[in-house]
């Protein structure tokens, strides 16, 4: 079974959002990798210091076969240098993992799929 590690920022954490709204929906993307039989976790980031390692932890769990970042973290341009941070520590954390981007919340299984 592949194993898929899903990249994002919490909604929770980002103010004016339906943080509890968003993260029901994340989890049932979450819950849909398993219809197509792909092992998957879901790691959400805060906008802190905290973000690094948060997101080392996660790359060292398991040889992830694709770690999928959302839009979150590389759609709005302010968030660029997190961005390019996320992609070099996927590189460096999990180097045989391909490396997939989602349009929204709901189609990362897609995401994913082109890559397995």
């Amino acid at each position: 079974m592949p194993h898929v590690l899903i990249l994002g920022i919490d909604p929770r954490a980002v103010p004016g959002m339906d943080g509890d709204a968003i993260r029901a929906a994340l989890e049932q993307e979450l819950a849909r990798f398993g219809d197509h039989a792909i092992d998957a976790s879901m790691t959400l980031i805060e906008l802190d210091e905290s973000a690094e390692s948060t997101i080392v932890a996660a790359l060292s769990e398991h040889s992830w076969d694709v770690v999928v970042i959302g839009g979150g973290i590389r759609k709005p341009e302010p968030l660029m240098p997190l961005f390019e941070q996320v992609v070099n520590l996927v590189r460096r954390h999990a180097p045989k993992a391909a490396i997939a981007f989602n349009t929204s919340g709901g189609d990362s299984v897609e995401a994913a799929q082109r890559w397995l």
